[in-house]
């Protein structure tokens, strides 16, 4: 008798695409309570400063602090926190941080400049931001993790100092999340939360010094303030909850492919896993491999929920039509988990990560394989890139004309500019003509 409450559907039914579109459908619905209340956050910050924020932090987090110093961790008092954690953490989030940082740098893009038969050169100059904010989540959640894929990124780009904000319930500090601070390189670690926290670092307190760019995963009301912010700063994403598809055509076991779906499906009842097979006997056995391990995992509650109300297994006739309906939901994570990976890749459009092979396990990629875990979801991937050193850069065209250069595109820019009646641009285009 089955247990297990995951929808199952094939290729073949005939309300296939209403199931497939449903699927799809955006998990939220938009809560102008919710807007309103962060507005009025970020309004009372941006007004009160200091004062508005111990003053959230007092009653949201039950952080007894007399002034936003008392909340500050930074030089060697931050560092030892490092000595606070098992040697076996420290290790291995010294190596997670090695492999993010190795795979990164191969991002990092010089300058380069271009000159024209006239002699006039163009060029484009990257340099990277000043100072950028990361939130990382506090109270239940402890993500180290995030904080070696948000920060790394940033110290590769050259970005002179990351401050991170995070939440302390009662005060109590995280030491894994303030040793994986130290050894990623943040310069400041603030512990406010909330949409608080994002208003201190978009628009600056007496205390907290205003930042050019926000990143870093947390709650709906932390989504929503770096949703309102942007604009004054610059945000990474307004991310969705996780999301893993996997592809698979019976050749990898079973057991597997349920662990992989059951990892992302633990993150949150809204969660999204999701297995597409080219038979319906490999979703009858990754079924039972679920039915039979869910019932041993701490997070069996929030596993079941998300199986249930987003989670799928779906039937199609064959790679192609797996390929091509995965590309359909662009999803945060992807895994191919078929014999020959590598000759179905070039059929993926859209995809934040893609895991090839047996092996290649999504949760490697979440930790320690190098690759940035910081991807879009809820479909962004159609539009959308896994964070990275480009994020925490700018680009900046420089342009060098020469005379000769002016004289023989004058009348291009002048007859265009006539044709947008926008005379002064003509003029001053002609004006150089030799």
């Amino acid at each position: 008798m089955r247990t297990l409450e995951i929808q199952r559907f094939s290729q073949s039914d005939d309300d296939f695409e209403a199931r497939v579109r449903a699927l799809k459908a955006p998990m939220r619905a938009f809560d102008p309570n919710l807007v309103s209340s962060v507005r009025d956050i970020i309004s009372d910050v941006r007004s009160r400063g200091d004062q508005a924020l111990l003053e959230f932090t007092r009653c949201l987090d039950q952080h007894p602090a007399e002034s936003v110093n008392n909340l500050l961790f930074e030089g060697d008092a931050l560092k030892a926190f490092e000595s606070q954690i098992m040697d076996a953490e420290r290790a291995a989030m010294t190596e997670a941080a090695q492999r993010i940082q190795r795979y990164h740098e191969e991002q990092i893009s010089p300058d380069w400049s271009i000159t024209d038969e006239h002699g006039s050169r163009l060029e484009q100059r990257v340099r990277p931001m000043q100072r950028v904010g990361l939130y990382v989540p506090g109270g239940k959640a402890s993500y180290p993790s995030s904080v070696l894929m948000n920060t790394i990124p940033a110290k590769v780009a050259g970005v002179a100092e990351v401050v991170m904000v995070t939440p302390t319930p009662s005060g109590q500090v995280n030491p894994l999340v303030l040793a994986a601070a130290s050894l990623a390189g943040v310069d400041q670690v603030v512990t406010v939360g909330g949409a608080q926290a994002v208003a201190a670092l978009a628009y600056g307190t007496e205390s907290i010094g205003a930042v050019d760019k926000i990143v870093g995963p947390g709650n709906r009301y932390v989504a929503e303030a770096k949703r309102q912010v942007f604009g004054k700063v610059g945000i990474d994403m307004i991310a969705g909850p996780s999301e893993i598809f996997v592809i698979g055509d019976g050749t990898v076991d079973p057991d597997w492919i349920a662990l992989d779906l059951m990892s992302q499906a633990e993150h949150d009842e809204m969660a999204q896993a999701v297995c597409i097979a080219t038979t319906e006997e490999y979703l009858e056995a990754v079924t039972a491999s679920l039915e039979r391990m869910l019932p041993d995992m701490p997070r069996r509650d929030i596993i079941t929920a998300s199986l249930r109300n987003r989670g799928a297994l779906i039937s199609v006739v064959d790679l192609a039509a797996a390929a091509s309906l995965s590309n359909r939901f662009a999803p945060e994570h992807l895994e191919l988990a078929v014999a020959s990976p590598e000759d179905l890749l070039p059929a993926i459009s859209s995809a934040g990560a893609v895991f090839l092979g047996a092996y290649s396990s999504e949760s490697l990629g979440d930790y320690c394989a190098g690759t940035n875990h910081v991807l879009p979801t809820s479909g962004a991937a159609r539009f959308s890139s896994p964070l990275s050193v480009y994020d925490f850069q700018t680009r900046t065209s420089i342009v060098k004309i020469t005379r000769a250069g002016a004289s023989a595109l004058a009348e291009v820019a002048g007859t265009i500019a006539d044709s947008e009646s926008l005379s002064a641009h003509a003029r001053a285009a002609r004006a150089r003509k030799g």
